[in-house]
């Protein structure tokens, strides 16, 4: 792991100055860290607003930049009015990505930097990723994946060097709550947005609240699953997502696991 960092650090050193795509969570946050380590002031940090993104992940983002000391920018992206997103193919990240990283590479142009980096890791290559397609052909880099590091390494090195993001649970936008074919559209993002925040505030660290219409899928580790034997939080749950707008209020009894709704796509 520690010759890791180094090929990472090595890595970033030779590009000379960066524009991240920070999101805020573990693997951009390490990123951001070393980046600003090896390059100091030739680092930014840019984050996506949109309504596909927890307006409460844009706000820790933007906090977690300053207190890194890293200059932080806000981009505005608009994958919403573009039909191949909001129509939601199986290759829906791709268009999202290409509109997030095309708005990027001009940020990174108006600033003089060299590169637009991304937090991919190596992890990531196990999953149905089309993100990774667009990251390529607008010639992204993706400086921990390039350095060999897997998810696990990252929380590690993550917690060594102390950054309070290490056990930070993963995020995804909030298009991946919709089963591929379902239209993507601004108001069932805002329900989902909605449910979630606050599930999150019941204290739900990892949960996903699958959109299937008129009825909420929620998924939580299964070690948090028992929480929900309590009639009084059952009570509760159901009454705030009726009132968001969901008729049905379900539990998924396979639990939260990241990309669920690839799981159609075999």
């Amino acid at each position: 792991m520690e010759k890791k960092l180094q090929n990472l650090e090595g890595i970033i050193g030779e590009m000379g100055s960066l524009l991240v795509a920070y999101s805020g969570g573990v693997d951009s946050t390490l990123l951001l860290q070393v980046a600003k380590d090896v390059l100091g002031e030739r680092v930014i940090a840019a984050t996506a607003k949109s309504p596909t993104y927890p307006e409460r992940e844009y706000e820790q983002a933007r906090v977690m930049a300053s207190k890194l000391g890293v200059k932080h920018l806000t981009v505005v992206t608009e994958e919403l009015a573009h039909p191949e997103f909001f129509q939601n193919p199986p290759n829906r990240c791709y268009y999202c990505k290409m509109e997030l990283f095309g708005k990027l590479h001009k940020l990174a142009h108006q600033h003089g930097l060299n590169w637009v980096v991304d937090g991919t890791n190596c992890d990531d290559l196990r999953d149905w990723r089309p993100g990774m397609q667009a990251a390529l052909e607008m010639a992204v880099r993706s400086p921990l994946k390039e350095a060999g590091l897997t998810k696990h390494e990252i929380r590690s090195l993550s917690k060594r060097i102390g950054l309070p993001t290490w056990n930070k649970p993963s995020l995804a936008c909030l298009a991946s709550r919709f089963p591929y074919g379902d239209r993507i559209i601004l108001e069932a993002l805002q329900m989902v947005a909605e449910a979630e925040d606050y599930l999150h505030d019941l204290g739900f660290k990892q949960v996903r609240v699958r959109h299937h219409n008129s009825v909420a899928r929620i998924e939580v580790p299964l070690k948090e699953m028992r929480r929900f034997y309590q009639a009084e939080l059952r009570r509760q749950v159901v009454g705030r997502l009726d009132l968001i707008g969901y008729t049905y209020v379900t539990l998924d009894l396979q639990g939260y696991r990241s990309g669920s709704m690839n799981e159609v796509l075999g």
